[in-house]
């Protein structure tokens, strides 16, 4: 059943996540996410992503429960959900392996819904509500603009799929929100009507500039 809370709940300052969140996902970081006891992210049908390299993960995990991840190298390996939608590993009401939990765990964080706009799968209503009720501070004179980069970011992208190659934009709704805020900072001086008023080689010139930058955010992962 669906939490019927809807309490306005602090995601803090806007910038200040953003900038925690982008070094989050340059050195795979374990997100400050203040859940309380929320555990919507462990009952709503998601597949774990779980990394050759996660060793102590995947020895906490049965074998029986994982499987390979369909386009990805060897290795890497899918953890399922049980008939009610739980994560496996969800026992008492808890991670059971939480000092050994997925980075994908780790990583995920459902305030970048309410940061980008995006929603999560109807089938996902926990998730839903729960991003629903994050409400940021925007304290400083920076906080408006990178909330609305972020959000003109992620309707670009939801609108203009045409402009990019193939398999460029994720399927997965989280996986969207997270490719908005790795290029944001294109539409930082863009005025809030561009996506509206643009011209097709306009938004073609944003769509180059979109795919340079989620290259160099790549490339510094990989540095780092």
């Amino acid at each position: 059943m669906a939490n019927k809370d809807t309490k306005i709940i602090s995601a803090g300052n806007f910038s200040s996540w953003l900038e925690q969140t982008e070094e989050t996902l340059l050195l795979n970081k374990t997100a400050k996410v203040p859940c309380g006891d929320c555990r919507a992210c462990c009952t709503s049908s998601y597949f774990i992503h779980i990394k050759p390299d996660e060793k102590n993960t995947l020895a906490t995990i049965p074998k029986e429960l994982l499987f390979k991840a369909p386009g990805l190298p060897k290795g890497h390996v899918l953890m399922g959900y049980d008939e009610k939608g739980h994560c496996p590993m969800f026992i008492n009401n808890n991670c059971s392996i939480y000092e050994n939990r997925p980075q994908t765990c780790r990583n995920y964080d459902c305030r970048i819904f309410a940061a980008t706009g995006l929603s999560e799968d109807e089938k996902k209503p926990l998730i839903r509500e729960q991003a629903n009720r994050w409400q940021f501070s925007l304290s400083s004179e920076q906080d408006p603009k990178n909330i609305t980069a972020v959000k003109m970011a992620a309707e670009f992208l939801n609108k203009h799929p045409e402009l990019f190659p193939e398999g460029f934009i994720p399927i997965n709704s989280t996986q969207q929100a997270v490719l908005a805020i790795k290029v944001y900072k294109v539409f930082l001086e863009q005025p809030e009507n561009f996506i509206t008023k643009a011209t097709h080689d306009q938004l073609q010139k944003i769509s180059k500039m979109i795919i340079s930058t989620l290259e160099q955010f790549d490339q510094e992962i990989h540095q780092k």
